[in-house]
This record gives structure tokens, sequence and C-alpha cells, in this order.
């Protein structure tokens, strides 16, 4: 139903020159949509407050209100063109009033749950890029077209938005880092397997997929209770996003996802002193893909016990640290953690199996994350109390570490994903490509593709962790070198015949 609308929309931002991107697509469509959700939302509360007799506080000022400045209406529901701003009016309008009027609201608000908060975050990191208002004017009135009232509207809208999002990450540049492929999440989501009442986390939470797909996973679990909606709406999903692009995506994501107000705080995660962390601070679910690479002021790397130049092993470090105990995680690294000699990996690794139970490790194919270029892993742990497994361990008169009691980890199981086909853009990964792996991790069975690893049987100075699999088909053996050459020889004499043939002709 809407599908054709947004490719209106698309269409007006391809002939602006200061939207070159998918990302500046995806970007300027979100504001968009945001005001106009905005304007919806509060037109149904204040009619609910008309029909039970009480009055509403609108949040925005009439003539800050989608339906007042950006699509005016007559009393027949035509467009009111003598109100209607465009060309050089409208965009002195949107950047010189509403925009500093929007931005006001963060200094307003009394919370950063509110929706207040979200306002004056977003329009104070994002900019209008339209530059002829005659454009925005034609985007001002396809948005409109566009419903949030029914559920069946919400959720033809949020496909169409993670379709933006999906085609933005796949553009390449840095709009990958902010997608994450949704069959690997709702994979990983399914092993976890998230309860309402838990609260979910992701500290670098992108475009919020983790949080939608697990609201999506949640939200079907059966005919809910207004009480467990109610826990859904605002005390289940919580993330945090350093930059200003994603942070707006994923506000307008969990928004059209349903959830009204999303606990989404812009700020760079790993500036929070770990030392400050308490219990209540703690979450039962993390789901996370940190970025890779990176880099961090100085004085951010000393917030952590292990420190290092890899913003991902950062980020591993704050998510076990936000872990409560007995909660679960499932965290996209580099497959490089695996192995990598470097001190502060080995002594992460060590962390890893030291305090919390490193289940399931989930091997993903190159090409899993289009345009990253790197290949990665799928690690699965829950936290244990350190005191179950006795002190820390001690050397031996060799330098060996000895362990009083076993670590918190006994056995890891390994799935190599292999869909048996090159993926990329055009062959993306899919549901299909993980019904295996979800189904053998239940029982952690044996196959070809995954085997079990006894952390008694790993080096304990290097605590390397990559694994060959032992049930794995033999390789073809190297072929021999006589073999080889008889082969190339009988192509070179094929190769003769036929120029002998061609000379003949000619």
């Amino acid at each position: 139903m809407f599908e054709q609308t947004f490719k209106n929309i698309d269409d007006v931002l391809w002939k602006e020159s200061r939207c070159a991107t998918e990302l500046d697509y995806t970007e300027q469509t979100s504001w968009l949509l945001f005001l106009k959700y905005l304007d919806d939302l509060e037109r149904e509360r204040s009619q609910k407050a008309e029909l039970m007799g009480k009055s509403y506080e609108f949040i925005l000022e009439e003539p800050y209100r989608w339906s007042y400045w950006a699509v005016p209406k007559k009393p027949d529901g035509e467009i009111d063109r003598d109100r209607a701003q465009t060309g050089d009016d409208l965009i002195a309008y949107v950047d010189g009033v509403l925009f500093p009027y929007l931005r006001g609201f963060k200094e307003q608000a009394t919370g950063s749950e509110t929706v207040e908060y979200k306002i004056g975050e977003i329009f104070g990191e994002i900019k209008n890029k339209f530059q002829s208002g005659y454009s925005l004017r034609d985007a001002l009135e396809y948005v409109d077209e566009l419903r949030f009232q029914s559920q069946d509207e919400k959720h033809e809208l949020s496909h169409l938005y993670e379709s933006k999002i999906k085609n933005m990450g796949n553009a390449g540049r840095n709009g990958g880092e902010y997608y994450t492929p949704r069959p690997l999440i709702r994979a990983m989501i399914q092993v976890v397997k998230p309860e309402i009442g838990e609260r979910i986390y992701d500290g670098a939470c992108g475009s919020a997929g983790f949080l939608c797909e697990s609201y999506e996973y949640l939200r079907h679990q059966g005919e809910l209770t207004t009480q467990q909606l109610e826990t859904l709406q605002t005390r289940t999903f919580y993330g945090r996003e350093k930059k200003s692009l994603p942070y707006v995506i994923a506000i307008m994501n969990m928004i059209l996802h349903g959830i009204d107000t999303p606990n989404i705080v812009h700020t760079n995660t790993l500036t929070e002193s770990m030392s400050d962390v308490q219990d209540k601070d703690r979450f039962e679910v993390i789901l996370a893909n940190p970025p890779f690479g990176g880099k961090e002021r100085k004085e951010v790397k000393q917030n952590f016990s292990i420190q290092t130049g890899e913003t991902a092993f950062l980020f591993l470090q704050h998510f076990m640290k936000m872990l409560k105990k007995g909660g679960r995680a499932a965290i996209v690294i580099k497959n490089t953690f695996l192995s990598n000699a470097d001190n502060a990996s080995k002594s992460l690794r060590e962390e890893l199996l030291t305090t919390c139970n490193l289940h399931r490790i989930l091997d993903c194919p190159g090409g899993t994350f289009i345009g990253a270029g790197v290949k990665t892993v799928v690690l699965f742990f829950e936290k244990r109390d350190r005191q179950q497994w006795g002190t820390e361990p001690t050397q031996d008169a060799n330098g060996q570490l000895e362990f009083a009691t076993p670590m918190a980890t006994e056995k890891i199981w390994y799935y190599q994903l292999d869909p048996g086909r090159n993926l990329g853009k055009t062959n993306p990964l899919n549901d299909e490509d993980l019904q295996e792996f979800v189904e053998l991790q239940a029982t952690f069975a044996q196959s070809e593709k995954s085997s079990t690893v006894n952390v008694a049987d790993i080096d304990r100075e290097t605590f390397d962790l990559s694994v060959k699999n032992p049930n794995a088909p033999d390789e073809d053996p190297l072929r021999d070198p006589s073999e080889i050459m008889a082969e190339i020889a009988a192509l070179d004499r094929e190769s003769a015949e036929i120029l002998a043939e061609i000379g003949g002709i000619l």
C-alpha cells in the first residue's frame, strides 16, 4: 500500500544535490516520518481524551504541528494551498523556525525517557538537507499519505523502513556498520530466548535491529496481557548509540515496530565508568554487534581492565560487566578474536572463560556482513558467579596457570555456518541458511559442521579458541606433482592440435 509512496520520496531526494547516498535518503526520510508520526500520535491521544471527557495537552504548539505547517488541510480534506508554504519560504521556516524550536525540547524534558527529550535530541543532531522548497513540498505531501494508526499500517511501514536501512547498509561506506543481517539477529534471539519481564540491552545499537527483532519475537509469544504489553513498551528494550544518524534511525525504527517512546540514549557507551556499575544497572539479556576497529581516546581505554585499541574488545568487556549473574548474551565479533596472539586478546579470552560460560560459538562465512570485509563469529555466553569457581588461578614453579576448580566454561559447542554458496549483495544470508544451526544448537549435536571442545584441553598460555571440526569431511589431499605435470602436458597437446587444425583451415 505504501511502497510506491516510499519510492516517490526517494525520487524527490534523488534530485537534491545534498542527498547523494542511501544514508542521506534514510536520514531525511526519518525526520519527516518522525514528525508525521508524532502528529498522528498526538491526534489519536487527543481524540481518546475527548471521548473520556478529558483534556489533552499537546507536546507541540499548534504552529509547529505537522497538520498546521507541513500539509494544512481544508475542512473537506483537500490541501490548503494558500497556507502551505513552498519554495524559499518553506526552507526558511524549516531551518530558521521549526528546527530551532524542536531542538529546545531537550532542555525542557524531565528525563531522557520522555518523548520531549527524544524530539530535542533528534533535531539537535539532524540537519535538513533539502535545498529546494519545491522538492520539500513534494516530499511533505508524499509523507502525508502515510498512516500510523493501525497495526497493519505500522507493520507495513516498519517493513519498508527496514528495507531502506538494508539498502543503506548494502550501499557500503559506513552504512554497513549500522546494519546487521536480520536472519542472523533472529537466529541469535532464538538461541538466547529472551522472556517478557527481562530487560534487553544493546550498547552499540546502530539502527536498533536487535531490539526491534526482540520485540517482534516477544510480541508473538501468544496472547499477551495488558500488563505484559505495557512491560514491552516501557521496561524491556534499552539501547545506546554514539553516532547521530544511527541514533535517529534507531528511534524511528523502534517507533515503527510499535515502541512509542524508545529507551535509546545518544551517548558513547564506552565512556561509562566500569567501576560505577551496580547490579541494578545490569541486564538479563544482551544482544549486540559492536563496531570493529575504531579508535577511542586514551582515557576511555583506561576505563577498562584490559586495555586495547580494538573498539569491539572494549565493548565485549562492557557487555560482560553489564550482564547480570545468570544473564545471557550473544555478541558478534571478528573471528580473529579466537586466536589473536596479543596480550589483550589472550587476557580477554581468559576473562571470558573464567567469568562466563561460553557455551556456543557460531562461525560465520565471509560475505555475511556485506561490505565489511571481515569474517565474524557469534559468542553465546552466560554470566556466572566467580565465587562458584574457586579462587583466582595461580602459577606453578614453571609459571603455568593452575586452576583450583574448573573454569566457568567447561565445554564449547562450535558450528561452522556454510550456506553452500558465496554470500553478497545479490545473494544475502537468509533464515533458511541458519535453520540447521538453530536446530542443532538446542542439543549440542555433533555433525559435519559442528563439534564440541573441552576447555580443559585449551592451551592455558594462549587460550586459543580457534578449532578445526574433527567431524568435517577430510579435504582433498594434495595432488601428486607428476599427476599435475601430466595434466599440463595433455592440455598442451590438446592446444597444439587445435591450433594445427585452425592453421589447416586457414
